[in-house]
């Protein structure tokens, strides 16, 4: 069974209407492409003047504009939709959740992750200084859920440092790794596909990882290369800066094949909780 995905990549701005145009316009183009699955970028609806713009955009969970966006387009489109993520109310007084939503060609919403691992860095050689935690509160649970494609698994852009997260994944039976991210210019040089395709291949996962990728209005720089990677780290499809996507087969085949040749996930020595 082969199953065509794909990963969007945006250059967001702080205007959320523009974006969700924008968003469309490329979803629109990867189903005609023939995608089923489609996974858009962190903050591809909103990519704020400031850190706190996300709380004046915040929805509450099951109503608003980018939700409402997200369930129209997937049953328009007929496929499946991973929503980036989206500033959704949280627990906390003027923080946010940064969710990311799951509909299916429906346009039902069928999972909900929260990103688990804030990004609270001083980017080495770089005046940049980013505080999440100042406005995000994080989530606690991982997310893998079925779908027609395999079994998914959701993290997203920081969450990719912690290999912890994706071995309790694995344990689930992820097969498919989604990451939608907003890496920086400067990390994402030194590690975005370097820690992309070790997720692959100590899982023995595809990963999709759809990425912001240019220069924003904010005067954010993000990395792009938005790619797709198979089971054995091989890059499938990359796109390198700009709005555009990047879109392969998901070969349950290959999967089967890789994981019978090389069963390493079977030879695991130590299993920690």
């Amino acid at each position: 069974m082969k199953n065509k995905c794909a990963a969007i990549q945006m250059v967001s701005s702080p205007n959320i209407s523009a974006n969700l145009l924008t968003a469309g316009r490329l979803i629109e183009e990867a189903a005609k492409a023939g995608a089923k699955l489609v996974a858009l970028p962190e903050n591809f609806a909103l990519m704020g003047d400031h850190e706190l713009d996300k709380i004046k955009a915040q929805e509450m969970d099951g109503s608003g504009q980018i939700q409402d966006f997200l369930a129209t387009v997937a049953k328009k489109q007929a496929l499946w939709v991973i929503g980036g993520t989206i500033p959704i109310t949280g627990d906390t007084d003027n923080k946010v959740r940064a969710t990311c939503l799951i509909y299916n060609d429906q346009g039902e919403r069928v999972a909900r992750y929260d990103k688990i691992h804030l990004f609270d860095v001083n980017v080495p050689d770089t005046n940049e200084i980013y505080r999440e935690s100042d406005s995000i509160e994080a989530g606690n649970t991982p997310l893998v859920i079925d779908s027609p494609f395999g079994r998914l698994g959701i993290a997203v852009c920081y969450d990719l440092r912690f290999p912890e997260l994706f071995r309790n994944m694995s344990q689930q039976g992820a097969e498919i790794l989604v990451i939608p991210s907003a890496f920086t210019a400067e990390t994402g040089a030194a590690h975005w596909e370097l820690l992309l395709r070790a997720r692959a291949v100590e899982n023995l996962c595809y990963v999709i990882a759809p990425n912001q990728g240019g220069l924003h209005l904010n005067g954010r720089r993000t990395y792009g290369h938005s790619m797709i990677i198979d089971p054995w780290g091989v890059v499938l499809d990359c796109y390198k800066t700009g709005s555009g996507f990047v879109c392969a087969q998901i070969s349950h085949e290959r999967l089967e094949e890789v994981r019978r040749t090389f069963p390493a996930l079977h030879h695991r020595q130590l299993a920690f909780e």
